[in-house]
């Protein structure tokens, strides 16, 4: 069935009784804010606005408490549970985007910062989808504070910016993809300002703090003083302004859904008539449940001097003093980090791990190699790390008369992530070897998205770092500005290579 050049989608009523209704095309182009404190009927706006445009648009929902998934049965959405794997939610996202499947990302039962990172990782597949799948995509993001937090909270900070980075991907640059965000949020303050304000379109319901209707007065382009009525209105019942939806701030009030969510609205219900076995009731353990026992009063303290006199009378001989670490030359203490360097680079997995995984790693592959002295810190192995995986020298890397010198501190003018990815194209040049394809740029920045090592070596050409271009047969050749170093001609789709450091290398 072919679309019509206008989808018209359901949401409610106005308040003079006519139809309220929002234009799903332009949606996908301007995003949708929506703000209500608990109760104000959010998540019910989000459900109908759903249902409404299940039939003509791919949807994504995060969903944080497992609200949305009953919309499987009636509409078809996969339900995706986020305990499967980081790793594994990026490719089911890819996937999603390639068959144009209807997914809900399932985070019940994962804490915040399990929930942030798995958000984050489903997001970054559907974004680094391929030029030829970024078809319409509508992304509706409930509880969006979570993700997109206005201040750090009691998460790390790992979590929390690769969260934020998703989001702000997703509002700021998702349009071109065809990723149409939606998100809702209970505080307005508690979300990042720079991801709300992208959107254009903007659905606000009951709020009752000051700073909270201070921001939805100015979104919706009103005066403080006509804020108060957020606090009046009730539940089910918006103000709509965008251009979407109303070129004015537009009452209206959400019309009924067709599904509903596993958790309920508390409701008031009698309670049973007393009785006198009540209390047999809760004290008597069930047929399935292990029997209560209530705890034995503990035996008063016994005096201090006692039971130091016993720890003294039953304390194990003491044990013999560790040997000190043997005394290493500096050239044996080199190549004993070289070995811990050279075994973490042998492992297959080691670009896809973050820095700090392998700097714990190699902490600990140095206390059982019993190396001494002031142990290298996490910039210092972040280094190293990068030069070892380029197939750099060490000495010469250290050496001031050696063009490498040039090319380290150029390196160091780059963001830390990218420093390795820039060694290796400079060890290509030197070496006069092809141009890494995009699979092994993508490889050694950690990665396994092709569109996201083009944009890195877009981003380090602006940064004059290097310099690219393309031979007669459309093959990609690197430069080194400076030293003059040039990579041969290479074929950049090619397959990625598995590339063995060389312990010569170190």
């Amino acid at each position: 069935m072919t679309a019509p050049a206008k989808v018209s989608i359901d949401l409610g009523t106005r308040a003079d009784g006519g139809v309220a209704t929002l234009d799903l095309e332009e949606l996908l182009a301007t995003r949708l804010l929506v703000q209500g404190n608990s109760g104000s009927g959010k998540s019910h706006l989000l459900r109908r606005l759903l249902e409404q445009s299940a039939p003509w648009v791919q949807q994504a929902i995060i969903d944080p408490e497992g609200d949305f998934v009953t919309l499987a049965e009636r509409y078809g959405h996969v339900v995706v549970d986020a305990r499967c794997g980081i790793a594994d939610l990026t490719r089911i996202a890819a996937r999603a985007r390639q068959h144009r499947v209807s997914v809900v990302l399932d985070l019940e039962g994962l804490d915040a910062e399990q929930q942030m990172h798995a958000a984050a990782a489903f997001l970054g597949g559907l974004f680094d989808a391929e030029r030829d799948q970024w078809y319409p995509l509508l992304v509706v993001v409930d509880e969006a504070q979570l993700f997109a937090p206005a201040v750090a909270g009691e998460v790390s900070d790992e979590a929390r910016k690769a969260s934020l980075g998703a989001m702000t991907n997703l509002m700021c640059r998702g349009r071109k993809r065809g990723l149409a965000g939606v998100i809702a949020t209970q505080r307005l303050a508690k979300l990042a300002k720079n991801v709300a304000a992208e959107a254009s379109n903007f659905l606000m319901g009951r709020t009752f703090l000051d700073i909270d209707m201070a921001r939805a007065a100015d979104l919706l382009g009103m005066e403080r003083r006509q804020a108060e009525m957020f606090r009046d209105l009730q539940s089910g019942n918006f103000v709509a302004l965008g251009p979407a939806m109303a070129r004015r701030p537009l009452p209206v009030r959400i019309g009924p859904v067709a599904t509903s969510a596993r958790n309920v609205s508390p409701r008031l219900l009698p309670l049973p008539e007393a009785g006198a076995d009540d209390a047999h009731l809760i004290f008597t353990p069930g047929a399935n449940e292990a029997r209560f026992e209530a705890p034995r009063r503990p035996p008063p303290p016994a005096p201090t001097a006692e039971v130091l006199a016993r720890l003294a009378r039953s304390a194990p001989p003491a044990p013999p003093a560790a040997e000190p670490p043997p005394s290493l030359s500096p050239e044996q203490r080199q190549a004993a980090i070289d070995s811990a360097l050279r075994e973490i680079l042998s492992d297959s997995d080691a670009n896809f791990r973050t820095i700090a995984v392998l700097y714990q790693d190699f902490l600990v592959r140095c206390r059982i190699r019993r190396i001494g002295g002031e142990p290298l810190s996490l910039a210092a192995f972040r280094r190293r790390l990068a030069v070892a995986h380029a197939g750099i020298e060490l000495a010469e890397a250290e050496s001031e008369d050696s063009p490498w010198a040039e090319v380290l501190a150029m390196a160091g003018a780059l963001p830390e992530d990218m420093q390795g990815v820039f060694l290796s194209l400079a060890r290509a040049a030197f070496d006069h070897r092809p141009c890494p394809s995009d699979a092994d740029v993508a490889s050694a920045y950690g990665t396994r998205s092709p569109g996201r090592a083009r944009r890195l070596l877009a981003y380090m050409e602006e940064r004059q770092a290097i310099v690219c271009r393309l031979d007669a047969r459309g093959w990609r050749i690197v430069a080194i500005p400076g030293v003059a170093w040039e990579t041969d001609p290479g074929d950049p789709g090619a397959a990625a290579t598995t590339a063995e450091v060389r312990p010569d290398d170190f």
